[in-house]
């Protein structure tokens, strides 16, 4: 009876980390938005809309992640969601690159569930967010190419800096404690790809970081490729 107890205890206690960490996040996006200059005039109906066709594609991406065996374990895996949350981010401001992450967590978990007691869901919205947001940000201060440029490149690095500081600190031995797989054979598992990694700093920086680099690197580039022929049918940009 006390292991149960013990079990609804971290259950609950790891849902309210989830509803402070996405308020805070929504809130920080609102923030930004008050210094940044003039948004678009978007109408709600429209706003929902568009946040609605960003969230479902990115939701189907998700779906697609494939685990790189070669950097890290198969439980790490690698998709491009984040392309149509940021399409949706670069058109409407941070507050929408925020809810599309959500719902598109919210969409994912409907349609596949999880296989990782949550905390996989958790750290992809965590670790989207710390990519998208400030990339977003940056980009809504001048809306240009070369302010898109430099917003993905600072979005870049602060995934792979924030994202490996959070699974370091906190989503590696939550996973742990909630789904039954001890921290020690999660290290086991990162030493049969890098010899090197002995502890979770060690794992983090060999496994997670190079990971995380990769992601942004190459959803980076494939916005820049992508967003101005797609926010043109999509979002009815002319400029």
């Amino acid at each position: 009876m006390a292991a149960l107890f013990q079990q609804i205890k971290d259950n609950l206690t790891f849902v309210l980390m989830c509803i402070l960490i996405v308020a805070a996040l929504a809130v920080l996006a609102r923030l930004a938005e008050r210094f940044l200059p003039a948004k678009r005039r978007v109408t709600p109906a429209r706003r929902v809309c568009i946040i609605g066709i960003c969230s479902a594609v990115a939701a189907v991406l998700h779906m697609l992640d494939f685990p790189l065996l070669f950097m890290a374990p198969g439980f790490y895996k690698l998709d491009f969601s984040e392309l149509p949350v940021l399409l949706c981010g670069f058109y409407l401001g941070p507050s929408a690159t925020v809810a599309c992450e959500g719902v598109k967590i919210l969409l994912k978990l409907l349609m596949k569930g999880t296989s990782t007691a949550f905390v996989g869901d958790l750290a992809n919205f965590v670790v989207g967010c710390s990519f998208v947001l400030p990339a977003t940000i940056w980009y809504h201060v001048h809306k240009s190419k070369h302010s898109a440029v430099i917003g993905l490149v600072i979005g870049t690095l602060s995934m792979t800096v924030l994202g490996t500081a959070f699974n370091a600190v906190y989503l590696l031995p939550k996973f742990a404690e909630l789904y039954g797989m001890p921290l020690d054979a999660i290290i086991a598992a990162g030493t049969q790809i890098h010899a090197g990694i002995h502890d979770v700093t060690t794992f983090v920086i060999l496994c997670v970081a190079p990971l995380n680099l990769v992601k942004g690197t190459v959803v980076s580039v494939l916005t820049l490729l992508l967003y101005k022929r797609v926010a043109r049918p999509l979002f009815g940009i002319k400029e």
